[in-house]
């Protein structure tokens, strides 16, 4: 469970509905099932035109990371590696074999398995920067469905608003009727307001970090196996992998920028 994405929701409700409650309102007030309905279904009517179907059932389960996450050990990862590096140091790159069924990670697993299987050093890259790349196209787009649902959300509540409004401006006859009928039309406003900057703009901003990191853990994996596989020294593998701090951006940028200098190049 992330605390800290339960606990920020719990402590925004709580400091909002209780500031509320200190001027004189109640949580009933602000309890309009229409509203949440209009605001709700608009929302997720709007983004499933701008958004494919596969794209939209990913985002839906990458809104659960948001809440429940698991952390990957960069100490225990970068431990595992330099223990490859010392057992294939000594007995060879096909000693590792046996210990393939103790990795859990399925990206280190795939790139392991294609070392031991003898494939060359320059492939292993392009399989493995494949399968980064291909995994960050989906990744990065569950942030942009909760970015336009958080765009979206306030806008569909000015409309339940406007909606209210035209009922209420039925019974103008009944000057009470129409007090308590503006303050309900406002609720759909307020539905929208606090779904976009209470939720999904604070949770796309969430996942994007995560997959940054998700990222940078791949890489470092990426560059542990082909270390192993070229033969480095296992303290220069440590030494490597500790200090790579250079994000998953500036590495595509400096990729990017030799494949246009060999281009340069050609005649």
């Amino acid at each position: 469970m992330d605390l800290a994405s339960i606990g920020g929701i719990v402590i925004a409700l709580v400091a909002i509905l209780g500031a509320m409650m200190m001027e004189g309102g109640s949580i009933a007030q602000i309890t309009q099932l229409t509203a949440a309905i209009i605001v709700i279904g608009g929302t997720i009517g709007a983004i499933s035109v701008q958004f494919p179907l596969n794209v939209l059932l990913a985002s839906a389960k990458g809104i659960l990371g948001v809440f429940l996450h698991k952390d990957h050990d960069e100490e225990a990862v970068l431990k595992q590696l330099v223990e490859f590096a010392n057992k294939a140091r000594k007995s060879g790159i096909v000693s590792l074999d046996g210990d393939l069924a103790s990795v859990h990670d399925p990206f280190l697993k795939q790139g392991l398995m294609l070392a031991v299987d003898g494939t060359e050093s320059g492939e292993v890259r392009k399989i493995l920067q494949l399968e980064i790349d291909n995994k960050s196209e989906m990744d990065e787009k569950v942030p942009q469905v909760l970015e336009s649902a958080g765009a979206f959300a306030p806008t569909v509540g000015i409309i339940g608003a406007v909606l209210g409004l035209i009922q209420v401006m039925q019974h103008l006859d009944n000057i009470d009727e129409v007090g308590k009928g503006i303050a309900v039309a406002f609720v759909a406003t307020i539905y929208g307001v606090a779904l976009a900057n209470l939720f999904c703009l604070p949770a796309a901003g969430k996942l994007k970090i995560r997959h940054k990191q998700h990222v940078m853990m791949q890489e470092m994996m990426l560059e542990g196996v082909i270390s192993i596989l070229e033969g480095l020294n296992p303290r220069m593998i440590e030494t490597k992998l500790k200090h790579s701090s250079r994000t998953p951006e500036r590495r595509r940028r400096r990729s990017d920028g030799q494949e246009e200098a060999r281009g340069t190049r050609q005649p």
